[in-house]
């Protein structure tokens, strides 16, 4: 994202920067295997309203087959009002099963991750997510708030939410408040008085959203739960929020590809964060 000093006073952005820019784009849509025009395209919908549907991102087929593996493992209701008396979570979610990963390390996710955060940005938090008949909404929050940086300012995280279940606005579909992500210190409250859209979406689809933008799950007012997954992202010089030295094992790190062993933090923000014993992380998990 382009700094105050290449803006001009019209508030476009300098032309040899806007160059810049673009070659990145398309050196990173390359290199992840997507089209340059929809990575475009969906960026500047994130930019102006925090947040982009990408409908149908995976086949529905995929998503049944996550769900059939992963929902056996939530068995456990929430514990606070956050994460919901009748909602089910699982965490450190790499070491119990390798299903999400195709999602962690999507090349489209990837793709819009490039245009947002410095090389070597770190998974956050990986979560599967059950909201069951009769849940309330979840408070409304703003995914990276907790870093003590005074808004308004650019989004030190960005987050997916995974619809395999189908999302309705009855079922608890994710709600979310747009251009809420341009928003100083002020707090939506309960909502009232903003627009709450919820992110209506067929299974395989995907929320994609800024760290700064107000949101919260919605709701289940069925009869039937809603299963989700999601991906959160931080730059690679912020704390992420699970610890995943301590959550995952080295063993089951080796399973994952080469991008995700690097989200998890076997990676570095050169030339001095992350290193262990004065090297790159990642030769953990190569040497013998």
């Amino acid at each position: 994202m382009a700094g105050n000093l290449y803006i001009k006073a019209d508030g476009s952005v300098k032309d040899d920067i806007l160059a810049q820019q673009q070659a990145a784009l398309a050196a990173s849509a390359e290199r992840h295997g997507v089209d340059k025009d929809l990575v475009d395209r969906l960026m500047k919908e994130v930019r102006e309203n925090g947040y982009v549907i990408i409908k149908n991102l995976v086949p529905r087929e995929q998503m049944e087959a996550i769900k059939q593996e992963v929902l056996p493992l939530l068995t456990h209701d929430g514990r606070t009002e956050f994460e919901g008396y009748k909602t089910r979570r699982i965490y450190a979610v790499i070491e119990k099963t390798l299903a999400l990963n195709p999602l962690v390390d999507h090349p489209l996710i990837m793709a819009l991750l490039d245009q947002l955060f410095q090389p070597n940005y770190l998974l956050s938090q990986l979560q599967a997510i059950n909201v069951l008949p009769g849940e309330v909404a979840q408070p409304l929050h703003a995914d990276d708030g907790f870093y003590p940086i005074p808004r308004p300012r650019p989004p030190i995280g960005a987050a997916c939410i995974w619809a395999i279940d189908d999302f309705t606005a009855e079922n608890g579909a994710t709600v979310i408040i747009p251009k809420s992500h341009l928003w100083g210190d002020e707090h939506p409250g309960d909502g009232s008085g903003h627009e709450l859209v919820p992110a209506v979406m067929p299974s395989g689809s995907c929320l994609f959203f800024l760290g700064t933008a107000w949101h919260g799950a919605g709701a289940n007012k069925t009869d039937k739960p809603r299963f989700a997954a999601t991906t959160q992202y931080c730059e690679p010089w912020a704390r992420q929020q699970e610890n995943y030295s301590l959550a995952i094992s080295r063993e089951r790190a080796k399973l994952c590809s080469e991008k995700i062993q690097k989200m998890l933090g076997y990676s570095m923000l050169f030339p001095f964060i992350g290193f262990v014993n004065g090297r790159d992380p990642i030769r953990l998990l190569q040497d013998k």
